[in-house]
């Protein structure tokens, strides 16, 4: 038996034994190592729903997922009994244009695990075992703790991020929202040769935690006068990543410059300003718009994901040159017996 964590409705999480799942030949079973609690996973709990994906059936959350190989199928090669793996929880059909094309991050069937965006719902990981298709796991040989490890997802959005930004040695980067998101974009623009960090908040916790992983400068921009934004994000980057997760960040981030126009993962078209209605501005304020030259804007999250499959394997690569960095992102730690105060850390 497995002991299983469903969501049935807003404020009900349950946890309920499993049977143990069939393998077919490609298949793997996992045991959980650990699993890191998204915002999303709190939205589900917590209002039954995220934005227009309502739980409309027991949900299985989790999709922040480390975990060691406890089964195989009998033609699984790409990983062994008792290995640790990272785990990329998005499942591309492998047929679409965009598939067949080398950009599975945007496959027009896209499955996550842990969503409900579809019905039935793609059941996610937190479970104490579950079984998973070979090409989604990535073996990890280093010595990286499996709490750690269940970072290369999220430390995969930022590399992304990175990657679609271009050559940042040297450069100064800012960053807009400073959650895990954010700080994993702070990690990977260090890991880049970014020489100069800015993270923006309206918390300051998020700043906080922004710092302890490598930004040189946190700003309260809710906080902060006209003239203060001025001085402090005017000119102030080459380039922009947006990480809050909210509107009026997206709309607050400034034009592309000469060299270019924005690149963004979902979002308003470049050059169109939108009212937000309920939504508190944040980061380099609307009024700042055009003033920051940089090569790119890059809006991570939204209906799309940001990251392809191989991001998540080059994050689980990576994760042990990250270690010290990323170890100061988890709040605590919560065996499966406590699972109500884990959403609470």
């Amino acid at each position: 038996m497995s002991l299983t964590c469903r969501i049935h409705g807003a404020k009900d999480l349950r946890l309920e034994q499993d049977g143990p799942a069939e393998l077919g030949p490609t298949d793997v079973e996992m045991r959980l190592g650990a699993g890191g609690i998204c915002g999303s996973d709190l939205h589900y709990y917590q209002h039954g729903r995220v934005g227009a994906f309502v739980v409309r059936e027991p949900l299985v959350p989790g999709h922040e997922v480390s975990g060691t190989v406890a089964r195989i199928g009998s033609a699984v090669t790409r990983v062994a009994v008792g290995d640790k793996v990272a785990i990329n929880p998005s499942h591309a059909c492998g047929h679409c244009d965009y598939c067949t094309g080398g950009r599975l991050n945007l496959c027009r069937h896209m499955r996550f695990l842990g969503s409900a965006s579809v019905f039935p719902h793609v059941q996610g990981m937190f479970r104490e075992r579950f079984v998973m298709g070979e090409r989604q796991l990535t073996p990890i040989h280093e010595d990286i703790s499996l709490g750690e490890l269940a970072c290369a997802e999220p430390l995969s959005i930022g590399l992304h991020a990175v990657h679609r930004a271009g050559v940042l040695t040297g450069k100064t980067v800012l960053v807009t929202g400073g959650g895990t998101i954010g700080s994993m974009s702070v990690i990977a623009a260090r890991l880049a040769g970014a020489a100069h960090i800015i993270c923006c908040d309206i918390a300051d916790r998020p700043l906080q935690t922004a710092r302890s992983v490598g930004a040189d400068v946190g700003l309260r921009t809710d906080l902060m006068s006209d003239a203060e934004l001025t001085a402090q994000l005017a000119d102030s980057a080459d380039a922009c990543i947006e990480a809050a997760g909210s509107p009026a960040a997206l709309i607050d981030l400034p034009e592309g410059g000469a060299q270019g126009r924005p690149h963004r993962a979902g979002g308003h078209a470049a050059g169109r300003r939108r009212d937000v209605p309920g939504q508190q501005h944040h980061g380099a304020r609307a009024r700042l718009r055009g003033r920051v030259p940089r090569r790119a804007c890059l809006r991570l999250g939204g209906a799309v994901p940001a990251h392809a499959p191989r991001r998540c394997a080059a994050a689980a690569q990576r994760a042990d040159s990250a270690l010290a960095r990323a170890r100061s992102l988890r709040a605590g730690e919560r065996p499966h017996a406590q699972h109500q105060g884990a959403g609470r850390l």
